[in-house]
């Protein structure tokens, strides 16, 4: 059976990855009702990166309109806000 982690994803520079090699983390939208929980996921990053903690932002403006913008204006609000 096809799962998710059977799939490529792109990322920013163009290149494709496996999704597997995210397989147990962290995926966000920028424009959710949920953003004010970046900071404190940022926190969250902070005290278990060395452990292998990750959060993964795959921009997709399917999903109600939740991340609008470009991958720029999407890494500037983050950037700028958390």
């Amino acid at each position: 059976m096809t799962s998710i982690y059977d799939f490529p994803v792109m990322k920013q520079n163009n290149q494709a990855t496996p999704m597997d090699n995210y397989r147990s983390k962290v995926n966000t939208a920028t424009g959710c009702g949920l953003t004010p929980q970046y900071r404190e996921l940022q926190e969250l990053y902070e005290r278990h990166q060395n452990q292998g903690f990750e959060i993964l932002d795959f921009p997709c403006n399917q999903f109600m309109g939740q991340a609008p913008g470009s991958s720029e204006e999407i890494n500037r609000f983050c950037s700028l806000h958390y």
